[in-house]
């Protein structure tokens, strides 16, 4: 079955790629209002396809929390007929997921073409969402509509596929689902196609991902905006107070100054740190072509893949708010805002971590301010084992399509679901991703190189495979 399936990929190539510009041509940017119908149409667009290609029990599941009350809709779909092994034993489930919304595009003037409008240029598909996670997650679309071609409708294990549409605004509405309705996903594994490879030709497994919580601090000084000519000198101006807060967050070496912040960090092993030195990092290239800044910062004694994989970060994202039209208006403004993150590493956990947060944050606070600290979302870090059979079947199915040895990381960003799966589903997480470190997830020219969105198909039509046999 596996290769009569690989081979229905390899000739349907073009046709699956076509089928994913018309999902990417769908804005649905989950965090603004104004695309809420275009969010629907995205959910209804993969629920319909899962339909097609003989997935069962599809629906879309309306989500609603405190934080989103008009949440964006779950897709829902099972297949769980595979046959017992020939010791009666039944076959495992793998829950799939995936997420259909995506990132606002702005600024938009930094775009080569379209971000709705996809445009393939040089091996890669250019679109907002093409490799987060449109792309990454239709390889699992296309990967079970292969095998189920050549298995005559059948699949060689069970399979519940879940995907989400808020995942760029926190995923509150999945997890409250996970939390509320687990069994209806219970299965022995996850497998999560929303990370990236270490570098061009080397297949990955994504072992371990950062926590994060994300806050807003809000600084009120006087009742309403004042003329700085009239009262600068008397009045607390809290954009001041915030520059002055968020100036003693970290140091010079970028050493966070939250007290107890560190104390639960966990180090990674002498086997991880060891196989960290052995990938093919150049710092300096890293440097130019990725960051594009005049040097790195970060903790010192650390490395870079340290600090992005396996140390605490405090970063701050905006400050929305005063006078920032042309011209001059000397206001001094009644409210600022600052929206800040921090990454979290095992041990640590959001809800001690945003505490030392606040209170640390409340006690510098200037004269004449009140402070409102929100914690907006959270999940846990995550390290997953390697010893399992369901990580062996992806990496030899990997080894298969690139003919190399599979190579294990950890990843910067967060997957807050990840977390939830181990903790409420007790199944460990597959985390099998395609893209590049050069994709521009989040970023203008976001991209999918085609060959590795072909060879995720591939791969995970191997994985299914693997698993079932």
């Amino acid at each position: 079955m596996v290769q009569a399936a690989v081979g229905f990929a390899q000739k349907n190539r073009a046709r699956f790629v076509d089928e994913l510009k018309s999902l990417l041509r769908i804005p649905s940017v989950s965090t603004l209002p104004e695309h809420a119908g275009d969010v629907r149409r995205a959910a209804e667009f993969v629920a319909a396809e899962l339909r097609r290609i003989g997935m069962e029990n599809v629906r879309l599941i309306e989500t609603e929390t405190k934080e989103h009350p008009d949440g964006h809709p779950l897709v829902y779909a099972d297949w769980l007929h595979a046959a017992p092994a020939a010791d009666g034993k039944p076959k495992p489930t793998v829950l799939c997921y995936g997420h259909y919304d995506v990132q606002p595009p702005d600024p938009l003037d930094e775009w080569k073409s379209p971000p709705f409008e996809p445009e393939e240029r040089d091996g890669n598909l250019y679109a907002r969402g093409a490799v987060d996670d449109k792309g990454q997650m239709w390889m699992h679309v296309k990967a079970l509509e292969s095998l189920m071609s050549a298995g005559g409708g059948k699949l060689p294990v069970n399979v519940r596929v879940i995907v989400e549409g808020e995942e760029e605004v926190g995923g509150e509405g999945i997890a409250q689902f996970v939390r509320e309705h687990g069994d209806q996903l219970k299965a022995d594994v996850a497998l999560v196609s929303d990370t990236e490879m270490f570098a061009p030709e080397l297949p990955t497994l994504c072992v371990g991902l950062r926590g994060m919580i994300y806050t807003e601090i809000e600084a009120r000084g006087a009742r309403t905006d004042l003329h700085s000519g009239m009262y600068g000198g008397a009045a607390p101006n809290p954009f001041v107070a915030l520059a002055q807060i968020i100036a003693k967050l970290k140091d010079a070496d970028g050493k966070i100054l939250i007290p107890g912040f560190y104390d639960k960090v966990q180090k990674p092993t002498d086997a991880e740190l060891k196989a960290w030195k052995a990938l093919p990092f150049d710092e300096e290239h890293y440097r130019e072509t990725e960051v594009g800044s005049s040097s790195l910062t970060g903790e010192p004694g650390y490395s870079v893949l340290e600090r992005t994989w396996a140390r605490p970060t405090l970063d701050v994202h905006g400050m929305p708010g005063g006078f920032t039209g042309a011209g001059a208006k000397t206001v001094i403004p009644a409210r600022a805002l600052a929206k800040a993150s921090m990454r979290l590493v095992p041990d640590m956990t959001p809800a001690e971590a945003f505490a030392q947060f606040k209170a640390y944050v409340e006690s510098i606070c200037p004269k004449g301010i009140v402070l409102d600290v929100r914690l907006i979302h959270s999940g846990d870090p995550i390290v997953v084992s390697t010893d399992n059979a369901f990580i062996r079947a992806a990496t030899e199915a990997m080894r298969e399509v690139f003919g190399k040895e599979t190579v294990f990381v950890r990843g910067g960003g967060s997957i807050p679901i990840v977390g939830d799966f181990e903790r409420e589903l007790k199944v460990p997480t597959v985390m099998m991703g395609f893209g590049l470190p050069d994709d521009n997830l989040h970023a203008p020219n976001e991209k999918f190189h085609l060959a590795n969105f072909h060879r995720g198909i591939e791969s995970i039509v191997r994985f299914f495979g693997a698993v079932g046999a």
